[in-house]
C-alpha cells in the first residue's frame, strides 16, 4: 500500500484530529506497512528499530478499532519493558485519542499502587503497563482483563533481555484465547521467536530495515586510559555546540557519580537510572526535553525509552555488551532525518567488541584523538583506587577497619560462595556462625554474600529474590544487558571467606517510541 498521507488509512475523523494534533505528516514505512494489516484484524509481527514510529502503527488501528464498542472496560493492553516506554507510549494514545472520549492508563511500578487501581476501577479502555506491576495488580484483583480485545508487546526483545518474558507468558493466559495480537521487537532471539510461534496466529510479517546507523550517525571512537575516561568526556563536551547530549554508563551508580561530576564542573547536566524515584526520573526526563538539561547521563534501561529529537550526540562512556545495545543507544541521535554523532570511548579490553561492531556496520570506526588533552597522564591515589566514577568501594573499604587484600572479581546478585569483598566486613572474624560473618571476605551465610566491590543487587533480582507486595515491584533492572545477566548464573570465583490521562500534559510528536 503506497501512502503520503493518513488520509490513506480512512481514520475517523476524531482520531485524524489528534493525528494533526501530534504533527504526523507523512506515515513511516512501518505506519504504511502494518496499519491497514493491524485495522483488518489480523496479528503482526513487526521487525523495525526504535525510533521508526511503531507507537502510531498500532496506537492508531487500535484508536480505531476502540472509537466503537462498549467502554469503560479494558479491551486494549500494551506491555512494555520499562516505566519511560510505558509513560511514553500512554501520552501518545493520549494525543491521537483526545477527542475520542477512550481513557487509557499507565500501569508501572515505582509510584503508588492506590492510585492506579482507582483508576482502573473508574473504567478505562486502554491499558499501557510493564509487566511487574500488572502482575501485582492482577495477584489483587484490582485488574480485569477477560475483555481484552487486542494485545501488544512493545519492545519485545527487551523485555526478554530484562527476563520478563515468564511473566509476559503469565499475562498473555489471563487474556481471552480470542484476540488480535501485535507483537514488535528489534531483534529475534531464539527465545523470543518461540514466543512467536505460541502467541501469533498466522501473522503478517512486517520488517522494515531502517538506514545503517552509519547513514544518519557519525561514529568515532575515543582510545583512552579508563582513568581519563570522565577528563575526555568534559573535553568532548566542549566542542558540541548547543544540542543535547546522551551519555550511557553501564551502572546506575556510575551515572549518578558522572552526572554530578559534570553539574560541579558548571554543566546542565542530570540522570536518569534505577534508583531515582518516578517523580525525579520525570523530573530529569522533562528538563532534558524543554532544555532545562543540556546532558543528560543513563543507564541502558533508558536506551528504547528516551524519545528527544534534538540530540545531537550520543556518547557511550562504557562500551555497550552487545551490539544490539551499541544499535539502540545510538538510535537516540540521527533520528527522524536527521544527522547525529556517536562517540564510544574504548580501552583495550574493548577490542573484540569494537570488531564485532565493525562488522555490522561494514566499515571501519574512525578512531580520534583531541589536540592537547593529556592521554599518558597518570592515575591519582584516588582513580587507582576507584577507577571510573561509579565504580563500586573494593578492598580496604570495612566499616571498622581497612584491611589490604586482594579485591575478587565483581558479582552482581548473590551466588554461591560470593563474600561481600575483602576489607568490607565489620573486623576480621567477626561471624555470625560459620560462614555467616561480616569479615574480611566472609558471605551472609554460605555462598549468601555479595560479591567483592559489587552494586548493590538490581530491581529485578530484587523482584525475583522478595515477595511481591503491592507497590514493591519495579520494572527494569541497573544491569539488565545479557551479559551481565550470563555472569550472574556462571559459577563465582572463589572468595577468601566460606561463606488515559496523565495529570502532566500530553505530550505530542512524530515517530514516539
Amino acid at each position: 500500500m503506497s501512502t503520503s498521507t493518513f488520509d490513506a488509512f480512512n481514520l475517523r475523523p476524531e482520531i485524524a484530529a489528534g493525528v494533526r494534533a501530534a504533527g504526523y505528516q507523512t506515515p513511516t514505512p512501518i505506519q504504511t506497512q502494518a496499519i491497514p494489516s493491524v485495522m483488518e484484524g489480523r496479528d503482526l509481527l513487526g521487525l523495525a528499530q526504535t525510533g521508526t514510529g511503531k507507537t502510531a502503527a498500532f496506537a492508531l488501528p487500535i484508536l480505531q478499532r476502540l472509537s466503537e464498542g462498549p467502554r469503560r472496560r479494558i479491551r486494549a493492553l500494551i506491555l512494555a519493558p520499562t516505566r519511560e516506554l510505558a509513560a511514553q507510549i500512554h501520552d501518545s494514545f493520549v494525543t491521537l485519542g483526545e477527542k475520542t472520549g477512550l481513557r487509557s492508563a499507565a500501569i508501572f511500578g515505582g509510584v503508588g499502587f492506590n492510585p492506579q487501581a482507582s483508576k482502573l476501577r473508574s473504567g478505562v479502555e486502554i491499558v499501557v503497563a510493564c509487566p511487574g506491576r500488572l502482575l501485582d495488580h492482577l495477584r489483587q484483583r484490582s485488574i480485569d482483563l477477560s475483555k481484552v480485545e487486542v494485545a501488544v508487546l512493545d519492545e519485545a526483545d527487551r523485555m526478554f533481555d530484562m527476563g520478563f518474558l515468564p511473566d509476559v507468558r503469565r499475562i498473555l493466559g489471563q487474556l481471552p484465547a480470542q484476540r488480535q495480537t501485535l507483537l514488535f521487537s528489534a531483534t529475534m532471539p531464539t527465545e523470543l521467536d518461540r514466543l512467536v510461534h505460541e502467541v501469533l496466529k498466522n501473522p503478517v510479517r512486517v520488517r522494515v530495515n531502517p538506514p545503517a546507523p552509519a547513514a544518519t550517525v557519525a561514529h568515532a571512537l575515543f582510545p583512552v586510559a579508563q582513568h581519563l575516561k570522565t577528563k575526555l568526556v568534559h573535553e568532548i563536551l566542549r566542542s558540541v555546540g548547543e544540542g543535547s547530549v546522551l551519555i550511557f554508563t553501564r551502572t546506575k551508580h556510575r551515572a549518578k557519580r558522572l552526572a554530578q561530576h559534570l553539574a560541579g564542573e558548571g554543566l546542565a547536566a542530570t540522570c536518569l537510572q534505577g534508583n531515582l524515584s518516578q517523580n525525579r526520573r520525570e523530573e530529569a526526563m522533562g528538563g532534558f526535553r524543554d532544555g532545562t538539561y543540556q546532558i543528560l547521563v543513563a543507564t541502558d534501561i533508558a536506551a528504547r525509552g528516551i524519545d528527544v529529537a534534538s540530540i545531537s550526540h550520543v556518547i557511550n562512556y562504557d562500551m555497550p555488551d552487545t551490539v544490539d545495545a551499541y544499535t539502540h543507544r545510538i538510535g537516540r541521535t540521527g533520528r527522524a532525518a536527521r544527522t547525529g554523532d556517536a562517540f564510544t570511548l574504548v580501552s583495550p579490553e574493548d577490542g573484540a567488541q569494537i570488531s564485532a561492531i565493525e562488522r555490522v556496520l561494514g566499515t571501519r570506526l574512525a578512531r580520534r584523538t583531541i589536540e592537547g588533552f593529556d592521554y599518558s597522564a597518570a592515575a591519582s591515589p584516588r582513580e587507582t583506587q576507584r577507577t571510573q566514577p561509579g565504580q563500586p568501594r573494593g578492598t580496604g573499604q570495612g566499616a571498622r577497619g581497612r584491611q589490604s587484600a586482594q579485591r575478587a572479581p565483581a558479582r552482581e546478585g548473590r551466588g554461591a560462595g560470593q563474600g561481600r569483598g575483602a576489607g568490607q566486613g565489620r573486623g576480621g572474624s567477626q561471624g555470625r556462625g560459620p560462614g555467616q560473618g561480616r569479615g574480611a571476605g566472609q558471605g551472609r551465610g554460605a555462598g549468601q554474600g555479595r560479591g567483592a566491590g559489587q552494586e548493590p543487587r538490581d530491581e529485578a533480582s530484587q523482584r525475583r529474590a522478595a515477595p511481591v507486595t503491592p507497590g514493591a515491584r519495579t520494572e527494569e533492572a541497573s544491569a539488565a544487558d545479557p551479559a551481565q545477566r550470563r555472569r550472574r548464573r556462571r559459577p563465582p570465583a572463589a572468595t577468601q571467606g566460606t561463606s488515559s490521562r496523565r495529570d502532566t500534559s500530553p505530550r505530542s510528536g512524530a515517530g514516539a517510541d
